[in-house]
């Protein structure tokens, strides 16, 4: 036998390890999971039903939560399909190509990771404000963009544009492109390569990407907060809508709207556990 190669027991054990240990780290990591994970889930549902069912759907149904939740679904829809199309092609050009510049792109990629989402809309206020760069012009041509949808709608998009490209690049780069370069070799356009060959080949990468997007549309607070202004039922999506009900002291109300972000991060984490079954080899 080799001197370096372990008996199927030995290999046993040490992926094991001690059952006291074992149960050990278990015991921690359940404590841990329920303490962060499980009792904030019982308590937004618990203080969203505390005055009754009839008061949890009234505070969902009102006209201001209504305005709140159309316009956190219109910002998604805009800022989804704007970064799935961004995401594909960057990280297809960052997989296929070599150019001057793309540890630069890469890095631009990564700003909304490590730049606050509130620095992020004071930089838009910064630009498209009325004080900004950009703001006479604006408002010389009667176009608002802090204050209104366009606003939320532009904060949403910066925050959110790296996922697509970060879940597909890897995918794309492992993949490797020789049945893209057979198809280009025997006459096939580039957009019949990209959509018979490429795009199948990352299809779970690009559907992961664009959970974890529209996830992050969502859910965003901060850059969103900063370019609102705050309008109720006007400029506030569903997480400005629920701190503002919360400050108010309608603890029913804010945990009630807080409920269905809560419902769509399990959702969104149920369809992500799904695609990663789904991507696994067989």
């Amino acid at each position: 036998m080799h001197p370096t190669s372990h008996s199927p027991r030995r290999n046993r054990r040490l992926v094991s390890g001690p059952a006291p240990v074992r149960w050990l780290l278990i015991a921690v990591a359940l404590a841990f999971l329920g303490f962060f994970l499980v009792v904030p889930l019982v308590a937004v549902f618990t203080y969203a039903l505390q005055k009754g069912v009839g008061a949890y759907f009234a505070a969902i149904l009102e006209p201001e939560a209504w305005s709140a939740i159309r316009l956190t679904l219109l910002a998604a829809a805009i800022a989804v399909p704007l970064n799935l199309v961004f995401g594909l092609a960057a990280a297809w050009l960052i997989a296929r190509f070599r150019f001057p510049g793309r540890d630069v792109l890469l890095t631009l990629i990564d700003l909304p990771f490590s730049v606050s989402p509130v620095i992020a809309g004071l930089v838009f206020v910064l630009l498209f404000g009325r004080q900004g760069w950009l703001g006479p012009w604006l408002a010389e041509h009667d176009i608002q963009i802090i204050f209104a949808v366009p606003g939320i709608v532009l904060a949403t998009v910066f925050v959110t544009f790296p996922f697509v490209v970060r879940e597909v690049l890897p995918v794309m780069q492992a993949q490797g492109h020789d049945e893209e370069e057979a198809a280009l070799s025997l006459g096939a356009s580039g957009w019949r390569t990209f959509l018979s060959i490429t795009l199948p080949k990352v299809k779970w990468g690009v559907l992961y990407g664009v959970l974890l997007c529209n996830a992050r549309a969502m859910g965003e607070f901060g850059a969103v907060s900063v370019v609102s202004g705050h309008v109720r039922g006007v400029t506030n999506t569903l997480p400005l809508h629920a701190e503002i009900l919360y400050n108010e002291y309608n603890l029913a109300g804010a945990f009630a709207v807080a409920s269905l972000l809560t419902v769509l991060a399990l959702v969104t984490l149920a369809v992500k556990k799904y695609v990663e079954w789904k991507a696994e080899p067989s």
